[in-house]
């Protein structure tokens, strides 16, 4: 793979970085010299995200899901190619309160799509009742992602959340 002249900052994959019979990604470039900075991340949706350096390369490797691909892609490729460029990347974080009331959260991380509306009381942030990341319309539908902390409790409408803003 790297037996040629490769000028290049960054190699952006996407998909193959999991764990299948088919997701051979992380074995060719680690076989290739890339020093593994992290692999599978406790974030829904993006798991299997995947960074690395081979020699002054920065390797990232996105999850195959288009919606996982999405978020890992504003959340840290982004940002990567804002300081490579000598820019900043500064994200739009929210202050919502919640549409609708939410289950408890796990050990993840989670970027929970929702719709972002101003009222009379500030935002209101209503994230899609289907959260599965191989569903690209509710992400397309999206504004924002409702931001749930690892273990978060159960959080009742109108609570105070957390939203990183898309557009």
């Amino acid at each position: 793979v790297m037996d040629q002249v490769v000028v290049a900052d960054v190699i952006v994959t996407l998909g193959g970085a999991s764990v299948g019979d088919h997701d051979l990604i992380h074995d060719v470039l680690t076989g290739e010299g890339m020093q593994l900075d992290f692999w599978k991340i406790a974030m829904r949706p993006g798991k299997p995200l995947m960074f690395g350096r081979l020699g002054d390369i920065r390797c990232i490797g996105l999850p195959g899901n288009p919606v996982a691909s999405l978020v890992c892609s504003q959340l840290f490729l982004k940002p990567l190619l804002a300081r490579l460029g000598g820019r900043s990347c500064r994200q739009e974080i929210r202050t919502a309160r919640l549409g609708v009331a939410m289950h408890a959260n796990d050990l993840r991380q989670d970027y929970v799509r929702a719709v972002v509306r101003e009222d009379a009381g500030g935002l209101i942030a209503t994230p899609f009742g289907t959260q599965d990341s191989s569903m690209l319309r509710m992400l397309a539908d999206a504004n924002g992602l409702i931001v749930r902390q690892p273990f978060a409790p159960a959080a009742e409408a109108g609570e105070e959340c957390t939203v990183l803003m898309l557009r």
